[in-house]
């Protein structure tokens, strides 16, 4: 069976990205290791996650840094799901993350939009403990 391991994201600094990912999201790093003097190999990914994760990919060249924060142009690019919405979102907010609304109740539960540090959008997801008493 194949499984999508991990996606790719581009970064201007591993460190820098690093901090926001473990500080400001509350990620843990997996794995970084030196590839070469220029090059990491870094994942992150949710804690408690047991697959999956973000590369977090230097740019390496002109093109590259131009689509730093904008992979996606302005969709939505990443989905991240909580068990505890109001908590996550909370926690989040206090760390400085800025979201583009205010959470809003869906089919699926709540939502709300927010920016990583490059400003690439991403929805933050929980269940709606209403729909399942």
């Amino acid at each position: 069976m194949a499984t999508l391991a991990l996606t790719a994201l581009l970064v201007r600094d591993y460190d820098e990205a690093r901090r926001f990912f473990e500080g400001a999201l509350g990620f843990e790093c997996v794995e970084d290791r030196e590839l070469s003097p220029d090059r990491r190999w870094v994942v992150v990914r949710p804690k408690g996650s047991l697959a999956g994760g973000l590369l977090l990919a230097r740019a390496a060249d002109a093109r590259q840094r131009a689509q730093v924060g904008d992979q996606a142009g302005g969709r939505v690019f990443l989905f991240l799901h909580t068990d505890d919405f109001p908590r996550d979102h909370a926690a989040f907010q206090a760390k400085g993350v800025v979201f583009e609304e205010a959470p809003r109740r869906e089919p699926y539960g709540f939502v709300a939009v927010f920016r990583d540090l490059y400003g690439n959008r991403w929805d933050l997801i929980g269940p709606d403990p209403a729909a399942n008493p």
